[in-house]
């Protein structure tokens, strides 16, 4: 079953994602998103080194709204500050956030979500993987940039992934 169908969970987003993009609920896009949740990670299984394990679950729902709130907050900042402020007043900034977080899925993860969320980036993850440099559009605070990424983001993948 493993090798015919290594990640049902993955197989169920991947289908519900092809669905969602196809605004369509039709019996042939169903099919079709089954087809293609099951080929994706069949195909890609040499590339998947050990079984994803979520310890929370319910967590992982929190954090993906969590996720999603913060992108349209940032997009209205993002606007905010290109609409209403000067080029010149912007603070750009390099910030180092050290890492807690072992789980290469879940670096993968928060590094992912960092550059998905508007006005940040992240530009270099270190070579012993224990810290990542980030780019911010416009940051007051570099501290604080680091403690609210750690806290919102990297504090739940480690319960999510780490257990």
């Amino acid at each position: 079953m493993n090798r015919w169908l290594p990640h049902p969970s993955f197989t169920l987003l991947l289908t519900l994602v092809w669905l969602l993009l196809q605004n369509s609920f039709a019996p042939g896009h169903i099919l079709l998103g089954l087809l293609l949740g099951w080929a994706i990670p069949r195909f890609t299984l040499a590339f998947w080194p050990d079984r994803v394990e979520v310890h929370r679950p319910l967590l992982l729902l929190r954090f993906i709204g969590v996720f999603l709130y913060d992108v349209l907050a940032a997009n209205l900042n993002v606007a905010r500050l290109i609409l209403l402020q000067r080029p010149q007043r912007l603070r750009p900034a390099f910030v180092p956030v050290a890492l807690d977080l072992n789980d290469e899925l879940a670096i993968s993860i928060l590094a992912n979500v960092i550059c998905l969320t508007p006005g940040t980036v992240s530009a270099q993850l270190s070579e012993d993987r224990r810290s990542l440099l980030v780019h911010a559009l416009d940051v007051a605070d570099t501290q604080a940039l680091a403690a609210t990424i750690k806290a919102r983001y990297e504090a739940p993948l480690k319960e999510i992934f780490q257990c």
